[in-house]
């Protein structure tokens, strides 16, 4: 498996494993019509825009040409937020490769960015729902923040988002 930033043309893939991803991970947290109206197409368009811009680091891991997952990160965007805080915004794997690895090699791989750029800590968010992606952020070293969940409504549905914080250079 390499893993190497995303180009335009990994922007259909990226899209691809963000809606499967989404439609597996979150099947009992957000509504079915919701997950079922999510578009490729409209994913593809918006990261092909935001790797063309820069607007984000994101990395993809590949065996041979297929796409297995991706990695978004940098700046936190938190209000509070000093600057020597990232933000993992978001790591999304390709379900039929959930639990061999690939999130954690992605994940080591920004971290190892991050600590080049200067940055000490990184946080993220998650919904307070999803047990399995918060294991897997305890388990490479976040832990919960004292902040209180961010509550939103997404297609009429209550949710709740905890952010969860660790350090860079352990």
């Amino acid at each position: 498996m390499q893993i190497a930033h995303a180009a335009p043309e990994d922007a259909r893939a990226v899209a691809e494993i963000h809606v499967d991803a989404w439609r597996s991970a979150y099947s009992r947290i957000l509504p079915a019509d919701y997950l079922a109206s999510l578009s490729v197409e409209k994913r593809e368009e918006m990261w092909k825009n935001i790797i063309e811009a820069g607007q984000t680091e994101l990395l993809v891991a590949k065996d041979g040409g297929t796409i297995l997952g991706w990695v978004s990160f940098g700046a936190c965007r938190d209000k509070d937020a000093p600057p020597s805080q990232a933000e993992l915004w978001a790591i999304y794997v390709a379900p039929n490769n959930w639990f061999k690895g690939v999130g954690r090699q992605l994940w080591l791989r920004a971290r190892e960015l991050l600590s080049q750029q200067g940055y000490s800590t990184c946080s993220l968010w998650v919904f307070a729902e999803n047990e399995p992606a918060i294991r897997f952020y305890k388990a490479n070293g976040f832990e919960a923040d004292t902040l209180p969940p961010e509550e939103f409504e997404l297609d009429g549905r209550q949710l709740q988002e905890l952010r969860y914080v660790c350090r860079i250079n352990t």
